[in-house]
């Protein structure tokens, strides 16, 4: 494989992946043939436009409504899209959250709700519980996702805050029936936690809540302690209101890796996947990864293939600093440090919903001149991942990737390349 190919062959699996999950695609698949009822179309999260899209790529003009992050609207002709804001919740999203609840509370037992369900509804779908007011809702999301702690945890307590999250959705369209389509951005895909559950219950407490901000050193405001100390509104599973319900995965993590792996293997690569669901601190991540190449490399005879790691799921950040990073550019950094310049291995970290953190940069490339070029550049690697500032890092040396709005999300996607001395 000539040198300048590696970056383009990485990319090129990266956009596979992205592909594999495209709304387009699997969302016709689970559609059944149209009822003679009254159909309403619903959902949230940053793939719900694009689901909408599909939808009435096969049924036509359909009534409804979803929310999806700004700058990710589609054309749809009867299915009204609204933008709202990701991953910290704003006015635009409780507006919009609001108005798709008063249209729900219209419905009947005649009728069905198709809910377009991805990753990002739990920003999106805002309705805080109690007296908490959205200011305090926005304080307490940014602390968690400031937090290190893993996106079950995020949710478990988003739920016990929210009138809509934790089945309580299907408890507004009940006594409508409700077939939910969801895609996956958790390990595991577990429908509880993919956008924190608005269409499945959920046998947390509050209380359980409680000491879940505890653990992760966050100190919630008095409305939010309050809500926490009493009973939410979270559907226990095998509550009568979840009886007409049904949810359908329809794009998962593993698909996507298994379709890097197809154009890999035609590459003439080796693919070992290390797991879809793969989680904990990114820079922790990257390193043991980054100890397994050097250990695959030494091998690797001069003849074998080149040998591709593979790995999906979500890592976490701790904040630490003051920079603008991500899950998948502090990867990137950290493995660059890890590998510290050792030839023949090269990476790749992105998100495949387009943003990482909250910047609109998927991810970034590592290359074995990573920190030479750095350098150069008059950048410090290790000062830069030591204040989570690893998007500033590769901006610096032109090694993003960014993609734009992907109009999915299964989550993180990672590739390393590993050829022969």
């Amino acid at each position: 494989m000539p040198l300048p190919e590696r970056s383009k062959f990485l990319r090129d699996l990266f956009d596979a992946a992205v592909a594999a999950a495209d709304p387009m695609l699997c969302v016709p698949e689970a559609l059944p043939a149209r009822p003679d009822g009254r159909v309403v179309v619903i959902g949230a999260g940053k793939a719900s436009a694009r689901m909408a899209e599909a939808v009435e790529s096969v049924w036509g003009p359909c009534e409804g409504m979803v929310i999806t992050r700004y700058g990710y609207a589609r054309p749809c002709a009867g299915i009204e899209i609204i933008e709202a804001a990701h991953p910290v919740p704003d006015a635009a999203g409780l507006a919009a959250t609001s108005r798709l609840l008063a249209f729900v509370d219209t419905l009947g037992a005649g009728d069905l709700v198709i809910a377009l369900i991805s990753g990002g509804a739990s920003a999106l779908l805002v309705q805080p519980s109690g007296d908490i007011t959205l200011e305090e809702k926005q304080m307490v999301n940014a602390d968690l996702l400031a937090s290190g702690a893993p996106i079950d945890v995020m949710n478990r307590v988003r739920k016990h805050l929210s009138r809509v999250k934790g089945g309580q959705l299907a408890a507004a369209v009940y006594p409508a029936a409700l077939h939910a389509l969801i895609i996956s951005d958790v390990p595991g895909d577990d429908p509880a936690f993919i956008a924190s559950g608005p269409t499945v219950g959920d046998d947390s407490t509050p209380g359980e809540a409680a000491a879940l901000l505890a653990r992760y050193g966050i100190t919630p405001p008095a409305s939010v302690a309050r809500a926490l100390a009493g009973e939410s509104g979270v559907l226990r599973p095998g509550a009568p209101e979840l009886a007409r319900v049904t949810n359908t995965i329809v794009a998962a993590p593993s698909q996507s890796l298994a379709a890097a792996e197809s154009l890999a293997q035609k590459a003439g690569c080796t693919v070992e996947i290390l797991g879809d669901a793969l989680e904990g601190e990114a820079r922790d991540l990257a390193g043991a990864q980054a100890a397994l190449a050097r250990e695959i490399q030494s091998r690797l005879r001069p003849d074998d293939p080149p040998h591709l790691l593979l790995s999906g799921g979500e890592c976490t950040v701790t904040r630490r600093g003051d920079g603008i990073g991500g899950p998948n550019a502090e990867f990137c950094l950290s493995l660059a440090l890890s590998l510290d310049g050792r030839p023949g291995i090269h990476g790749l970290a992105c998100d495949t919903d387009g943003v990482d953190g909250a910047a609109e940069v998927a991810g970034a490339l590592v290359a074995p001149d990573t920190l030479a070029r750095a350098r150069e550049a008059g950048v410090d690697a290790a000062a830069m991942l030591a204040r989570n500032d690893a998007h500033s890092f590769f901006h610096a040396i032109d090694a993003q990737i960014v993609p734009g709005p992907t109009l999915t999300n299964v989550n993180d996607f990672r590739a390393i390349l590993i050829e022969p001395l």
